[in-house]
């Protein structure tokens, strides 16, 4: 205790000598006041640099390459008209007459149902929505969010009273990873199904890093099993993306860039080395919104030039679509126009 008072005393010397030096030379004494300031100002330089390095969640696998893929066009072949109805905030009803020679023409009755539990201003769950035609095929699907991490999805595929096609996935979203487990197909009277494992994570504030595993099982599999590893990756740098797979089956890269607020490019290149062959791919797409037109076209290597125009015809609830997909080395040629109202 002796030794404790004994330096306590000598500290309290030592501040009034260098008090009392100071003043002997008209030097003003040092101000607690300024120290505090100091302090506040360096520990709130140490909060925002904090905040700057912190990671963000990257996403889900599935929307890895998804601003690539939104600037292509989705081209159609024939006519098709689609009448939108809302009943109410909540619900609402859709009627799609199409007629094509690709695919199945007809009628088919839509429906989606939006909930009141909402994680964001612009999400609401849980979502149901779906479509059937006059034969009974039906297109079903539920999305819906437990938490603010866990967001769960569940499809099926009916085709003449027959369940062809089901897939259920859940994703975890974590402060700076997503992790997510899709099940498709399972059926316990034939022992066969497809699970697949995805994880990303973001590593820095630009790059992501991830795998995925794929494990098929059945009687119609070879070795009645197999399992497939690949590597994925993003890398991010303002208005522009780098996006990459890489498997067993081949590699997938994209590139994205926002050239201005008018105009997006996509680049894309797929190598399959069981087909032994690359297929690349160049995507644009222009948005003017005086005049409420967006058209997206592209060109590949197989000399593929596709091309969609969206117009909306204010102030009437109309859209209007023009679509066209042509090959002058194939000479094949497409064209599809739709109508959108409400």
């Amino acid at each position: 205790m002796g030794n404790v008072l004994a330096a306590s005393s000598g500290i309290e010397s030592t501040a009034a000598r260098s008090n009392s030096v100071a003043a002997s030379l008209g030097l003003p004494e040092p101000s607690s006041q300024l120290s505090t300031e100091a302090a506040a100002i360096i520990a709130a330089d140490v909060s925002d640099a904090a905040k700057n390095t912190q990671l963000e969640n990257p996403g889900t696998v599935e929307e890895l390459h998804k601003k690539c893929k939104d600037v292509q066009a989705i081209t159609f072949e024939g006519a098709k008209i689609m009448l939108n109805k809302g009943l109410s905030n909540h619900f609402q009803v859709s009627h799609t007459i199409n007629m094509s020679t690709t695919v199945p023409s007809g009628y088919r009755f839509g429906a989606t149902y939006v909930g009141t539990k909402q994680y964001s201003p612009t999400e609401a769950f849980p979502v149901l929505l779906g479509d059937i035609d006059p034969s009974g095929n039906l297109n079903a699907n539920v999305i819906h969010q437990f938490s603010s991490r866990l967001r769960c999805k569940f499809a099926s595929q009916i085709q003449e009273s027959k369940v062809m096609a089901t897939q259920l996935s859940t994703d975890y979203r974590g402060n700076d990873f997503t992790a997510s487990l899709t099940l498709g197909n399972p059926s316990i009277f034939t022992n066969s199904g497809v699970i697949v494992g995805q994880y990303l994570q973001s590593v820095t504030q630009r790059t992501a890093l991830g795998a995925e595993v794929a494990y098929q099982y059945g009687p119609n599999v070879p070795g009645r099993q197999i399992a497939i590893v690949s590597a994925l990756g993003r890398y991010s740098n303002g208005d522009s993306v780098w996006s990459g797979t890489l498997g067993p089956s081949g590699l997938h890269l994209c590139y994205y860039q926002k050239a201005s607020e008018q105009l997006q490019i996509g680049v894309e290149v797929e190598t399959s080395l069981r087909m032994q062959e690359s297929v690349a791919t160049i995507a644009y797409q222009i948005d003017l919104p005086k005049a409420d037109l967006v058209f997206r076209g592209s060109i590949d290597s197989n000399w593929h030039i596709s091309g969609v125009l969206e117009k909306r015809l204010q102030p009437l609830p109309f859209s209007f679509t023009l679509s066209g997909r042509m090959n002058h080395v194939k000479n094949n040629f497409k064209l599809g126009c739709g109508l959108m109202i409400g």
